[in-house]
């Protein structure tokens, strides 16, 4: 499994674990996750991926009861989780509205609140997770930065955030964001051209890809699925393996998040690395992905 820096001192295997979907499992038992981590870890596959709403707001106190019963998973891991979505639900059920909160205070609980639930001491990355239109970039900064130099966080980044809502953030930081995740696959493609994975690869920030099989809809799309198919048989893997090869495949280090509770799949989810992922067969899945040939 390749591994892509995010800082002198911190790498993610470039396949991630999702584990938005971990409490919509049948079975949500700790030694079903723990069957799931250690299938990822096999693999190489070592980061996984998190947020406090997950699960409503759930999923990390799921994961957390893993990493309490089996402690030695900690240190063949990476953590990353998010903060800053309030929805009316679970521990917030009382919000009047859903809104976006990147208050110091706010985004201090939500730390408290992950390291608790996950039973860890300190979170890998942290991720704000949609861009907040009320921040005080100065505020969040500050905070991202205390935290930082707290060591209840290695590193900082966000999510869904367009290049100019990173770079307002990143002005009033001392320490470097170092990955931005946003929603990218074959069929979700515009990222590749509107300028989003243009500024990461320009600045040299790692992209984490959300979405990447298109939640499923991949595989309704018969003129993309008919080429993935194809490409999929001439290396015996299926045709998620190749959507998933196609990100990899980008010189702008991209890290697909991959999000299934079936075993069998996440035991399949290096078979991307089988793909061999030249310049024409890239451009055969774009041009099916787009509908046309490239102008």
């Amino acid at each position: 499994m390749n591994r892509i820096a995010l800082s002198e001192t911190v790498d993610f295997s470039q396949i991630v674990y999702g584990m938005w979907r971990l409490g919509d499992d049948e079975d949500t038992s700790q030694s079903h996750v723990q069957a799931k981590v250690e299938a990822c870890i096999a693999q190489g596959i070592t980061t996984m991926d998190q947020a406090d709403i997950y699960g409503g707001y759930e999923a990390e106190a799921l994961f957390g009861e893993t990493l309490k019963a089996a402690p030695a998973l900690r240190d063949q891991i990476e953590i990353v989780t998010k903060c800053d979505i309030v929805a009316p639900m679970g521990k917030y059920a009382d919000a009047r509205v859903k809104y976006y909160d990147t208050s110091a205070a706010h985004i201090t609980a939500s730390v408290e609140a992950s390291l608790r639930l996950m039973n860890i001491e300190q979170i890998d990355c942290l991720l704000i997770h949609r861009p907040d239109p009320f921040m005080d970039h100065y505020e969040t900064g500050a905070v991202l930065d205390k935290l930082i130099e707290s060591g209840k966080i290695k590193l900082a980044g966000v999510s869904n955030f367009r290049p100019w809502d990173f770079s307002l953030l990143q002005s009033a930081m001392q320490n470097d964001l170092v990955t931005n995740q946003i929603e990218l696959s074959v069929l979700h493609h515009d990222p590749l051209v509107n300028g989003d994975l243009a500024f990461l690869q320009e600045n040299e920030i790692p992209a984490m890809a959300w979405s990447p099989l298109g939640g499923g809809s991949l595989f309704s799309n018969k003129s993309v699925m008919d080429v993935l198919t194809r490409i999929a048989g001439e290396y015996t893997v299926d045709a998620s393996a190749v959507a998933v090869a196609f990100l990899l495949a980008h010189p702008a280090a991209i890290l697909p998040v991959m999000g299934t509770n079936n075993i069998n799949r996440i035991n399949d989810l290096s078979d991307a690395l089988k793909v061999d992922m030249d310049r024409q067969t890239w451009y055969e899945i774009y041009t099916a992905a787009l509908g046309r040939e490239v102008a």
